[in-house]
């Protein structure tokens, strides 16, 4: 009888671990449709107005389900500057992000971007006393020798914009550092909307005072109808992919869903081959190849390394 409920157990572990995958999958998947309506929306609204629509979608389209959830006063006051920075940092992470769709192609911003498990892996052992060996110290450096790769062309092309990537992607890491001290006791999705919270106001005051400056970046428009459009199609696949991630990592573990992120790299490449007939020269081929071998390798070291640990990473979900 035993026997029996352990293996009924393990099947149904199993079997909300498999969901989980699909999730993940799903939601790596359509993740570059969120860029793919950034670029269309760049050409004629500037990137923070991007980024503040987005986290306005995002506090509308949350605020349901916190308000159903109970959860939307659960944050503790007394983090309330550590939410301020979360929300800062994403700030940062969308629009230099943002910013380099306008002139760099889709697939080739989001290869670069993937350094980010590099760089939090470096971060971590800097800041957070995390033992760092010599082989994933090597994997970084091969990781960003890779990127550099794809940088390297890009640069050339269009400058040191190029480097946002990189920016976006430090950004992002330090933003996991954060939360993961204070997500421990706080509920997911009240962090997420006090994020967007967050997020909108800085983006307000950076609008604000750009208004009437002329900037590319920061002086707000009216948009088109076809642009309100593709801001709507950016606010829809971020909150989708979005909440489809939550729910992956919480039927499966975080070290088991990390390596699908790099699909998105593939998807990324289709759409941008579909909608703007991008694709990657055989250097920056290269350079992806390299930056997802290299996470990946990050990826199953640390995993290998925290199988005992009780708390499991947090999902980076934007």
């Amino acid at each position: 009888m035993n026997n029996t409920s352990s293996n009924s157990a393990r099947t149904a572990d199993g079997n909300e671990v498999s969901f989980g995958l699909l999730l993940m999958v799903i939601a790596v998947l359509l993740s570059p449709l969120i860029d793919i309506f950034a670029k269309l929306a760049i050409v004629t609204i500037p990137s923070a107005q991007i980024t503040a629509v987005r986290f306005v979608l995002q506090i509308v389209f949350i605020l349901p389900v916190v308000v159903l959830r109970g959860s939307l006063m659960d944050l503790t006051w007394k983090k309330t500057g550590l939410h301020a920075l979360r929300g800062g940092l994403l700030v940062v992470v969308m629009l230099t992000f943002i910013t380099t769709l306008k002139v760099m192609e889709v697939a080739d911003a989001i290869a670069i971007f993937f350094v980010e498990p590099i760089i939090l892996t470096i971060l971590g052992s800097i800041f957070l006393k995390e033992t760092i060996g010599w082989r994933r110290y090597t994997a970084c450096a091969v990781g960003f020798f890779g990127a550099m790769l794809v940088i390297q062309p890009s640069l050339q092309e269009v400058g040191f914009i190029a480097l946002l990537p990189v920016v976006s992607a430090f950004a992002l890491a330090v933003f996991l550092l954060v939360t993961r001290m204070v997500a421990r006791h706080e509920d997911p999705w009240s962090m997420q909307f006090h994020a967007g919270i967050w997020g909108a106001m800085f983006c307000g005051l950076l609008l604000w005072f750009g208004e009437g400056t002329g900037s590319d970046i920061f002086d707000p428009v009216v948009p088109t109808v076809e642009s309100a459009l593709f801001l709507l199609g950016v606010g829809i696949f971020a909150t989708i992919s979005g909440v489809l991630g939550v729910y992956a990592y919480r039927a499966a573990p975080a070290s088991t869903l990390a390596p699908l992120q790099y699909l998105e790299i593939v998807s990324a490449t289709i759409f941008g081959w579909w909608v703007f007939g991008d694709l990657p020269d055989a250097l920056k081929w290269l350079g992806i190849t390299i930056i997802i071998a290299s996470g990946l390798y990050v990826i199953w070291r640390e995993r290998q390394l925290n199988k005992s640990a009780s708390i499991a990473p947090v999902s980076p979900t934007i």
